[in-house]
């Protein structure tokens, strides 16, 4: 592909419709298929024709189906012109044709790979290049009571010690439990919260040959990190459900939690009400809250986030230049636009513009948030706290992108062996040195 200059592009988007020599029809999927979603992605394809005259057919796919109809298209010969998919994708579809990988690069380079999360670009390396453009993504969050640690004295939990150091000062069951683990072998919840405590320590079942099994020592200090918030926890079965309503009665000091969180925890969605306080719609619980998005073990304290990353991918099977032209609009004149689908669940992967970095940052703060009532993040929360919910990005992860194994990782995931053995070690029903012997045994097998 001939490279995409941003400033041709800035160009382009200036022209009026009736200045346009040859107006083009692009085809766009999207697993943004909700009506509301998908009507201001509507709007954007019609702001986007009024500026370059091209026309940009939206068409929603179930994201369940993305995979088998991608696939099916690009046998036929037959793909759309941008998908909006999510990080597994990525390398499977650069190795496989699907992507333009120098096309998409070429945008990210337009655009100045600098003003991207370097954790969403480094999940999209292929080549030397970057084979899809980061869009949007959030990362799970350490959500945690601060006016109880700033009352005793206690840091942030940005490591395993710093939240083992609250736990011991701060669980005093029935009335405050110290966190909410989960432990339901059968719920996504646990297997999502999991990886993240592995990858805070720098541990991962795999490496760019396969499997790789797991490090006594390390996997260890992960095994009795879990096992000491697990017995910090309430009784019974735990997965989001109890994590959240503890944690919304004030009975909890910490959890761990999507942002998807955060316009509950301010009163703005009556399905889920705060119940610290006898009014649902308060944003009491809110102002003390702080969150963490990385977080480190004793063998890793550079810590990690475990991240949801979205992107743009332009398909081998397109026309490269609108297509260019529509993403890059998407991320520059449009980005506002396309962060504001869904603000709770879209931080900005692209913070700003060269000479104003954090403007987009600023935007999406600023995006109303919440179901039955509506406010920005801006009024909800501090300007550090939405700078620190938006950094999860810079280290950004998930078991087995960087080591081109995220099939074999997400297969590891689903079989829940993971789930089910942590399970078996935390109600003491094997040594540490046992569960992680049978781990590597069952993993090995997985294909």
């Amino acid at each position: 592909m001939k490279k995409f200059h941003l400033a041709a592009a800035s160009a382009i988007f200036t022209v009026m419709v009736a200045g346009v020599a040859h107006a083009d029809t692009i085809r766009f999927w999207t697993t943004e298929n909700q009506p509301e979603r998908l009507a201001k992605q509507e709007a954007m394809a019609a702001d986007f024709n009024k500026r370059t005259g091209h026309t940009v057919e939206v068409i929603p796919v179930e994201e369940k189906d993305l995979g088998t109809r991608t696939t099916a298209a690009f046998a036929a010969g037959d793909l759309p012109d941008v998908i909006y998919h999510t990080i597994q994708y990525v390398l499977p579809w650069a190795e496989a044709g699907i992507l333009d990988v120098e096309a998409n690069d070429d945008v990210v380079d337009a655009l100045q790979k600098n003003t991207f999360a370097p954790g969403a670009i480094a999940m999209a390396q292929f080549d030397g290049m970057t084979a899809a453009v980061p869009v949007d993504g959030w990362t799970q969050m350490v959500v945690y009571r601060k006016d109880l640690f700033d009352s005793a004295g206690l840091a942030a939990p940005t490591s395993y010690a710093a939240i083992e150091a609250a736990v011991d000062a701060l669980h005093n069951p029935p009335s405050m439990y110290g966190f909410v683990a989960p432990n339901k072998v059968d719920e996504n919840f646990m297997s999502q919260v999991l990886e993240h405590v592995f990858l805070a320590n720098g541990v991962s079942p795999v490496n760019a040959d396969g499997f790789a099994p797991l490090d006594l020592a390390s996997t260890t200090e992960v095994l009795d990190f879990y096992k000491k918030i697990a017995k910090a926890s309430p009784p019974g079965e735990l997965f989001w459900k109890q994590s959240r309503e503890m944690y919304f009665a004030g009975k909890a000091a910490m959890i761990i939690w999507s942002p998807f969180i955060l316009d509950e925890l301010a009163g703005l969605r009556d399905s889920a009400p705060p119940t610290i306080n006898d009014d649902p719609t308060s944003g009491e619980l809110a102002s003390k809250t702080g969150i963490v998005t990385t977080f480190g073990g004793p063998s890793n304290a550079s810590g990690a986030a475990w991240a949801d990353i979205r992107y743009f991918g332009i398909t081998s099977d397109a026309n490269t230049d609108v297509a260019a032209e529509f993403v890059t609009y998407s991320m520059k004149d449009g980005y506002t636009s396309t962060l504001s689908i869904a603000p709770e669940g879209k931080f900005p992967v692209r913070r700003g513009e060269p000479l104003d970095t954090a403007r987009y940052v600023k935007a999406w703060s600023k995006l109303p948030v919440g179901v039955d009532r509506k406010a920005p993040l801006s009024e909800l929360y501090a300007p550090a706290m939405i700078n620190r919910i938006v950094a999860g990005l810079e280290t950004a992860d998930r078991w087995g992108v960087k080591e081109g194994q995220l099939s074999l990782a997400s297969k590891i995931i689903n079989s829940q062996a993971i789930n089910r053995i942590v399970r078996q070690y935390i109600d003491d029903e094997i040594s540490s040195s046992d569960a992680i012997a049978k781990m590597n045994a069952e993993l090995s097998s997985i294909e």
